[in-house]
């Protein structure tokens, strides 16, 4: 059940770590299944003040049937897929190929290029928003899905080309000079020889890109503001100002928007350790 430790620890040890372990899922869980069981409940289940209950009825199709008939829950999550889609691509595209220049090519700036990218990483986003938003208005994207999608590429970009170089710097340079010695262009070098090798690591990055871009709510506020744009993240907070204090159906919104994430996640769950775990055992 529990993991064993690479190295024999004391017994006072072994105990609290098997407690410990139990009690900390549990406190992490406490919240997901509060969410669960109130987007369960009835309104006067949870005006009765059953909030850690067993539900004394079950709501479960009514309260999840009036999330996508008398919501936009259904357009707040197009518009999350139309957003974060393209977004995951731009970025996985851009940071695989400025990951390749960076890791194999020898030119003076590689280094300051590369720590401007890890240096990005770093700048607090909330000091970036009103630039962001002026850019946007200026450039006539405010409001609209691409203002998102561009922003995202941009800003996605600088981790993904940390993750994808530091993969790519582990490809045997013999491969690459093998095949430029027999005049293999360096784009079907990048094609027919990277990109295979470092699939693991593209699924892997593809995976946490998407849960950052889904999860947005910071920018889907700064950028957003109709309902026709608006992400399912945002949409969420507006569905307070329609329910007032109908808890059931913010939550019932809650774990809609929660389910695309956690499919795509064990859909890829194979590739995604794969690529976390590759080059882990090289010495």
């Amino acid at each position: 059940m529990y993991p064993q430790p690479i190295q024999k620890s004391g017994t006072f040890a072994n105990i609290s770590y098997r407690v410990a372990l139990p009690i900390s899922i549990i406190l992490w869980l406490l919240p997901l299944i509060a969410v669960m069981l109130t987007s369960i409940r009835s309104m006067e289940d949870i005006n009765k003040g059953n909030y850690w209950g067993w539900p004394s009825d079950f709501h479960f199709v009514e309260n999840y049937t009036q999330v996508f008939t008398t919501t936009s829950m259904g357009e707040y999550l197009i518009n999350s897929l139309i957003i974060t889609l393209p977004a995951v691509a731009g970025a996985v595209a851009l940071s695989t190929l400025a990951g390749f220049a960076l890791a194999k090519y020898r030119f003076k700036a590689n280094v300051w290029i590369f720590a401007m990218f890890i240096g990005g990483n770093f700048v607090p986003f909330q000091v970036l928003m009103i630039p962001v938003r002026d850019l946007t208005i200026a450039f006539g994207l405010y409001d609209t899905h691409w203002a998102l999608i561009w922003f995202h590429v941009a800003f996605q970009t600088g981790f993904c080309t940390l993750f994808m170089r530091n993969f790519i710097v582990g490809i045997p340079d013999a491969l690459i000079e093998a095949a430029r010695v027999e005049g293999v262009k360096e784009w079907r070098i990048f094609w027919y020889i990277v990109l295979p090798l470092v699939r693991p690591a593209l699924a892997a990055l593809a995976v946490l890109v998407f849960t950052f871009i889904w999860n947005d709510f910071f920018w889907a506020l700064v950028l957003v503001q109709s309902d026709e744009v608006r992400p399912v993240t945002a949409g969420l907070s507006s569905l307070q100002g329609q329910w007032l204090a109908s808890w059931q159906f913010m939550s019932a919104g809650a774990v809609v928007a929660a389910i695309p994430p956690v499919i795509l996640f064990f859909t890829m769950q194979k590739h995604f350790i794969a690529g976390l775990t590759l080059g882990a055992t090289k010495g």
